[in-house]
């Protein structure tokens, strides 16, 4: 039932009911956040968005990789945001090339066209329904005593996203937190709290490599190309980006041997 599991752990006498969701797009970042909360939350369930990009290659490496750190994986199909966030190069190419070969030391200065309109707000509000789906039945159908209920999304922006993207930026989960909050039952009746998680928001993609590599993720099943051919285009911001990072970590990224 639902796609967010129990995970019952004991702090100071009380047994706590954690509900936890990990965004997983398939990508380096978000696969490195994954493998961090999988030794937060003993029973995590990773989603995955088929938002209408426009390819699939970094869905099927987010069921590569979840199957690989043997954490669950849901995926759900809301294609239909292309027909409203249809000004991004992601999910209409053919009106948007995507940017190439941009300099190293400008990507993330300014909004791209890779920019989807407020996906993260879309992403997160159907996450928190989700858990507060859960949770109430939870404690309505199951008889959970509230105080001993925790929610948490995990996310996974970094210090370049919040630069360049508007929803991956600290004050926007800050801001969206409080507004799921307070529409939220679980909140204004329950009180509890909706707790977005951001551990690699002020890292650079050095150190996402680094602490990918310390966690034993397989990079080799991640894939960051805003491109889906078979290998990464090497030309993308996302590609140079990613590139960058592992060189400053003086680290191999598989994806590129």
């Amino acid at each position: 039932m639902g796609y967010i599991h129990r995970l019952v752990v004991t702090t100071k006498g009380i047994n706590m009911v954690s509900y936890a969701v990990t965004l997983l797009s398939g990508g380096l970042d978000s696969s490195t956040v994954t493998a961090l909360a999988k030794n937060e939350v003993s029973n995590l369930t990773a989603l995955t968005f088929h938002y209408g990009q426009s390819h699939s290659k970094e869905i099927d490496c987010a069921k590569a990789i979840s199957k690989s750190l043997k954490v669950e994986h849901t995926l759900l199909d809301i294609s239909f945001i292309e027909k409203i966030s249809w000004y991004s190069a992601l999910t209409n190419p053919e009106k948007f090339p995507i940017p190439t070969n941009s300099e190293k030391n400008q990507i993330g200065f300014n909004i791209p066209i890779t920019y989807v309109p407020l996906r993260n707000t879309i992403f997160i509000s159907l996450a928190a329904s989700l858990l507060e789906s859960n949770i109430l039945n939870s404690i309505e159908i199951n008889g959970a005593n509230p105080d001993d209920v925790e929610a948490i999304i995990y996310m996974a922006p970094n210090f370049i996203d919040y630069s360049g993207y508007p929803d991956c930026r600290p004050e926007f989960y800050e801001q969206i937190s409080k507004a799921i909050n307070q529409g939220s039952k679980i909140y204004t009746e329950y009180g509890i709290p909706f707790n977005i998680k951001t551990p690699i928001i002020d890292f650079t993609k050095a150190d996402i490599a680094k602490l990918a590599y310390k966690l034993s993720v397989p990079l080799e099943k991640t894939w960051s190309c805003y491109r889906g051919t078979d290998k990464p285009c090497q030309e993308c911001d996302s590609c140079i980006l990613r590139a960058k990072g592992f060189k400053e970590a003086n680290l191999i990224d598989p994806l590129c041997e």
